[in-house]
């Protein structure tokens, strides 16, 4: 039987095999048909690359000696009149004097090399940044709010769904730049906290409904068996209500903040270097738009992919121990 079941599944394996071939043949036609020089070799520099500093001489004087030094150079200048010789190492293949030559201050001698992190690096690490600080937020605003919900006291229960209609029913673009200009503006907020609040309110309002959806589902029973052992509202709910509702919202709260990384490329728009804004002024000094779009869209899949990795192993944990 066991045999029989592996080898029905092999069309199917071949069919999905037929359909991502036909997807990377579709991509390379249509590439074809756009008539655009690929240049890949120029995105790696924008991850990480080698910056020259240049070195100069600190006073005017004389090259008395160059002194090789692995892959270096250690170049001794003695000043005119009194004063101690200063001694400057530069990468070999950079430098720009010999020994004898008179060199005036802040001439340049030749430059040494470090590494630097480049703008797609800083612009991710920004997005990841930003997205946990928000969805960390929005988590603990969205717990409050889900409790609101869920109240019986009419002016708490009235203010947190006002609170999610308004959210829900207006665009987080919209909402970005009402906290940035108006809110930011008249509290005095950086542009990267106006962000973050933004992003924040935002999640929280859709982690309130799955919040609230998740401690409605928890049968009522259990509360009066809770009650009936002497426990407090408050006891139940953290002992009780909350541990069980939190592994059923599990799937839906990872679907959310996967979203929320994707939708904080929004705040590019109040000038906060994420990922987003950083492939654009990327595109706009070297012109090479589609390599820097698809490794940007290509960014976002992996840290998605990840999130969600590490959600879904959280879920079987959590399945383990019931």
């Amino acid at each position: 039987m066991p045999l029989k079941r592996s080898s029905a599944r092999w069309p199917w394996y071949g069919l999905l095999a037929l359909i991502l071939a036909a997807l990377a043949f579709s991509l390379w036609f249509a590439t074809k048909q756009v008539n655009y020089e690929w240049r890949w070799e120029r995105v790696p520099q924008y991850f990480a690359y080698h910056d020259e500093v240049p070195e100069t001489a600190p006073f005017t004087g004389k090259v008395a000696k160059i002194s090789p030094d692995g892959a270096n150079s250690r170049v001794e200048i003695v000043p005119e009149g009194d004063g101690s010789p200063a001694i400057l190492t530069v990468e070999t293949d950079t430098l720009q004097v010999a020994e004898g030559d008179r060199v005036g201050e802040d001439d340049d001698i030749g430059a040494t090399r470090h590494w630097q992190v480049g703008p797609l690096t800083k612009g991710l690490w920004v997005t990841i940044w930003i997205s946990f600080i928000s969805g960390f937020i929005g988590l603990i605003i969205g717990l409050i709010t889900g409790l609101c919900r869920i109240s019986k006291n009419p002016a708490v229960n009235g203010l947190a769904v006002l609170y999610i209609e308004l959210i829900r029913g207006t665009p987080l673009l919209v909402q970005i730049f009402i906290f940035y200009f108006f809110i930011g503006t008249v509290l005095d907020l950086d542009r990267m906290v106006a962000g973050i609040g933004a992003l924040a309110l935002f999640v929280g309002a859709y982690t309130a409904e799955i919040i609230r959806a998740g401690i409605q589902s928890i049968p009522k029973g259990q509360t009066e068996a809770a009650r009936s052992l002497g426990m407090s509202a408050a006891e139940n709910m953290i002992h009780i209500v909350l541990p069980q509702a939190f592994k059923r919202v599990l799937p839906p709260l990872a679907g959310q903040f996967i979203s929320l990384i994707k939708d904080s490329s929004l705040v590019s728009v109040i000038a906060i270097t994420d990922l987003t804004k950083s492939g654009r002024e990327i595109i706009t000094s070297s012109f090479a738009t589609f390599e820097i779009w698809f490794t940007v869209a290509l960014l976002y899949l992996l840290v998605t992919s990840v999130l969600s990795q590490l959600l879904f192993w959280l879920e079987r944990r959590f399945a383990r121990s019931d």
